[in-house]
């Protein structure tokens, strides 16, 4: 039965129940019409009303459902289908919506992860020439400048070691920004060892103090997954060290017992002007990539907490329950 169809004869059952009545009923309108009769037809029409409004309350019920559901539905915050109820065009209205949304997030997903493929390969394009051709660069001119204060007067000399000092120091930061594209780290000595060096390169004057806590024996992941997790973690305390104008963070990665779990957690202000920023929804187009579950709220010390829960994509091994390690860094 359609929408329509199913409008009409709610009202045509009111107005039939109502003509019944009039026809049925001791009531008769008289010339000119009493008081007692405009009274008694004035509730006539009034109860006609409120039965028609009841009825298509509850006809049209699946609508406000539907329509609530797609106001608040958030392709990077995956949640609830509506469920499909109704009849007729209602309950198609609601099944085609799901229908919508499933390929919406399919699309999101394919295009997000192509996205950041790119960027990825992007980063690592970057970080190589940045290594091989600037790196080798600068240090042939620390030699030359080494060689050159050697043959050069006292004077001339002690301003050849200051640049050479300088030329130096722009050496290692391009070295650091070449590891933050591109962690090496990771491929070689794997997630773990990667987030500790991650801690260890924040800015030395950012006063924060880092405590990383976490199960020495981990599940097998993926690549893609240490990748994810690396990358969370990473703009995870960029925000804390922009923006949150904290003195201690806690970095977490722990076993469960079918997955892993980040947890980035503050004691500053909390996310304030990032709490809608790139990174994060950077941060959650990169869970939805690997199935992960991405929670952003208020920590226990007062700040905020990001918690990253990623479930296995393969049945884990069983592990026997190894040590935690707690380290800190400030």
């Amino acid at each position: 039965m359609s929408l329509f169809q199913r409008i009409f004869l709610l009202n045509a059952a009111v107005l039939l129940a109502a003509t019944g009545l009039l026809l049925l009923g001791p009531v008769t309108v008289s010339a000119p019409v009493v008081l007692t009769e405009v009274l008694i037809l004035s509730a006539g029409l009034v109860a006609m009303l409120t039965a028609n409004a009841a009825l298509l309350r509850i006809g049209l019920a699946p609508l406000q459902r539907l329509h609530r559901a797609m106001s608040t539905t958030d392709l990077l915050r995956p949640g609830r289908r509506p469920d499909v109820s109704g009849h007729g065009e209602i309950a198609g209205l609601i099944t085609a919506f799901n229908t919508m949304l499933d390929r919406l997030e399919a699309e999101r997903a394919t295009s997000t992860a192509r996205a950041l493929s790119a960027q990825e390969a992007e980063r690592r394009r970057i970080a190589q020439e940045l290594h091989d051709e600037v790196g080798q660069t600068l240090t042939a001119v620390l030699l030359e400048l080494k060689s050159a204060a050697k043959d050069a007067p006292p004077a001339l000399a002690e301003r050849l070691h200051q640049v050479q000092e300088t030329t130096r120091g722009g050496l290692d930061e391009i070295r650091r920004i070449a590891r933050r594209l591109r962690p090496g780290v990771l491929d070689e000595l794997g997630l773990r060892a990667a987030l500790a060096s991650l801690v260890t390169e924040l800015p030395a004057d950012s006063g924060l103090r880092v405590r990383r806590a976490g199960d020495r024996e981990l599940p097998e992941l993926d690549k893609e997954v240490e990748l994810v997790l690396y990358r969370v973690a990473q703009e995870a305390l960029t925000n804390v060290v922009r923006h949150a104008r904290a003195r201690d963070v806690r970095l977490t990665l722990r076993a469960l017992p079918r997955g892993v779990e980040l947890t980035v957690a503050d004691d500053g202000r909390g996310l304030g002007d990032a709490a809608e920023g790139a990174g994060l929804r950077g941060m959650r187009e990169r869970a939805l990539l690997i199935g992960a579950h991405l929670s952003i709220g208020p920590g226990p010390a007062g700040g905020a907490e990001i918690r990253l829960t990623v479930p296995l994509r393969t049945r884990p091994s069983p592990l026997p329950p190894g040590p935690r390690e707690e380290a800190s860094v400030t």
